[in-house]
């Protein structure tokens, strides 16, 4: 897909350069940084939904917390 952004002129100059320097197109480098992106902010929307049940639950206790967090856990291992 293509599409246009605006990026401040330091960034993208930054970018071009470690492009360059690193053999990537331009589309590859942004590929690859926002796949990044994603992938570091996955676990938000788990973290998210945890504290939202535990919200809404004022009765459960620290071993459902330890096991919410430990199910969080094994589901960022495998790619969730």
């Amino acid at each position: 897909m293509k599409t246009a952004i605006s990026l401040p002129d330091d960034l993208y100059a930054e970018g071009e350069a470690y492009a360059e320097c690193n053999n990537l197109t331009r589309s590859r480098l942004y590929a690859a940084a926002l796949r990044e992106f994603l992938l570091r902010h996955s676990d938000d929307s788990i973290t998210a939904a945890i504290d939202a049940l535990f919200a809404s639950h004022p009765d459960l206790n620290r071993q459902d917390l330890d096991l919410a967090e430990a199910s969080r856990h094994a589901l960022l291992r495998n790619g969730w």
